[in-house]
């Protein structure tokens, strides 16, 4: 062992020594942790001097831990990394895929409010928001609650209402389609043989003021099924006890859902409320194959944030105005989500 080297060894001891006195006499937690992980440290990498070791086995582990890692995080990082950090840099640029890149500072986020289509599609995707979460969350605690009873068929009826989930969309937004044609769909047929509506009066469902409640209702039937799942699962996590104990107190009822069943579902709650959320300001395909018709082009009415990302990168090649959309959808989605989580943390205080 030469000088520099046992010198070395010398001071490393000292020092991890001296850590060790003072997390013994630290009454601080927090800080005593801090310290014996820096002794830590400091021991794996006397370790590796003493003995030689060129990568200590600490590192080894923590390398083959990383080579399992890696495949999944390349692929992260190659395909939704990158492109969101290169999303960033475009929403402050004017670029057409063709020409070079001009910066243009906060131009295109100027423009979002004097344009009639964005503010038409930003409304759009609010009002979709609006109207799909509560309704969507309803429905599928109301079929959990049904359904978590002992009833005969109750497997059947469960698959029968998650179908609509995983059902082909293309298929099932044809059968819709067909259901509320304009003139030869049956619903419509109902009204004018059922209640008298003159066939010239007869609603279109696809286009106009009600595109937003179809998109509505047939998002609350597909999706009803896959959440009515998650509550299923909470449901049978609460205990059977409390139910007897309400009961055993004369509890009806409504007092047993209110008292019992909900407070017990909040972490559900909170869940499928933060993910529907999500969902509904990424809603695209749904839009798409109900109100695009045979070109698959959305009216005013119909029109969301997403189609109109779309439509300005690819349509009209204006990649950098097509950023700023969606870095505002970003913002939007990430500004709801927090305030849902301090929601969440408030109650739980």
């Amino acid at each position: 062992m030469n000088d520099e080297k046992a010198k070395k060894i010398e001071q490393l001891e000292a020092e991890m020594a001296r850590l060790w006195e003072e997390s013994q006499n630290e009454t601080d937690i927090k800080k005593k942790q801090k310290l014996i992980a820096k002794r830590n440290t400091l021991q794996r990498k006397y370790v590796a001097i003493r003995y030689n070791r060129k990568i200590s086995r600490e590192t080894k582990k923590d390398l083959v831990a990383y080579s399992f890692i890696a495949p999944n995080f390349i692929g992260f990082a190659v395909f939704t990394l990158i492109p969101i950090v290169f999303a960033f840099i475009l929403a402050f640029t004017e670029w057409d895929g063709n020409n070079p890149i001009q910066f243009v500072g906060v131009s295109n986020f100027a423009q979002l409010p004097g344009d009639t289509f964005f503010v038409a599609a930003l409304k759009n995707t609010i009002i979709y928001c609006i109207g799909t979460v509560p309704l969507t969350m309803i429905v599928s605690l109301a079929l959990a609650i049904v359904l978590n009873q002992k009833v005969k068929g109750r497997g059947f009826f469960r698959t029968i209402s998650f179908f609509p989930y995983v059902a082909s969309l293309v298929a099932i937004t044809t059968v819709w389609s067909m259901i509320f044609h304009p003139t030869k769909g049956p619903f419509n047929y109902l009204l004018m043989a059922v209640f008298g509506v003159d066939q010239k009066s007869l609603p279109n469902w696809f286009s106009g003021s009600l595109v937003m409640l179809t998109l509505i209702l047939f998002s609350v039937w597909k999706y009803m099924g896959y959440y009515m799942v998650i509550y299923l699962a909470g449901l049978q996590g609460i205990s059977a006890e409390l139910y007897e104990a309400g009961s055993l107190d004369g509890a009806t009822t409504w007092q047993k859902f209110r008292y019992i069943t909900w407070p017990q579902l909040r972490s559900t709650t909170f869940f499928v409320v933060v993910m529907l959320t999500i969902n509904c300001f990424k809603v695209y395909d749904i839009a798409i194959m109900l109100a695009g018709g045979s070109d698959g082009n959305l009216s005013n009415s119909a029109s969301v944030l997403v189609y109109y990302i779309y439509q300005n990168a690819f349509d009209y090649w204006k990649l950098g105005y097509a950023s700023a959309v969606a870095m505002v959808l970003f913002v939007l989605v990430l500004v709801v989500t927090l305030i849902q989580f301090a929601y969440e943390k408030k109650l739980e205080a």
